[in-house]
């Protein structure tokens, strides 16, 4: 097993709690099912958030998934200029017998215009 780390975004229609567990719930599904991973398997994740979501912490939509053992931290994306509005983004790290290559980082929706270079 190695330590490795997955990248995730999606970007909100809305500001809205409610749909912030929605979403980021459906995005930690699918970094987990894309990877084939357990909840076991993480180590900690971070999230980060556009500065202008703040219905909720997008770590409430991983306890709300009963990832409830794993570190959670939140944060706050720098504020610049003609950036993507409302995204959530994560950096999950993991225990894995993946290779670095074969890691399937998981941008849903617009989010995906992101990181074309990783997105899949």
């Amino acid at each position: 097993m190695a330590v490795r780390a997955v990248r995730g975004a999606v970007q909100l229609e809305r500001d809205d709690a409610e749909h912030m567990q929605e979403q980021v719930g459906e995005l930690l599904t699918a970094i987990l099912e894309r990877n084939g991973l357990l909840v076991d398997d993480l180590i900690s994740v971070w999230f980060t958030a556009t500065p202008d979501l703040h219905s909720d912490f997008p770590a409430a939509a991983a306890r709300a998934l009963g990832i409830t053992d794993v570190p959670l931290l939140c944060a706050q994306e720098l504020a610049v200029t003609g950036a993507m509005e409302r995204v959530v983004r994560v950096l999950a790290h993991v225990e894995t017998g993946l290779s670095k290559a074969g890691i399937a980082h998981v941008y849903l929706g617009a989010a995906g215009a992101l990181r074309k270079d990783i997105a899949q």
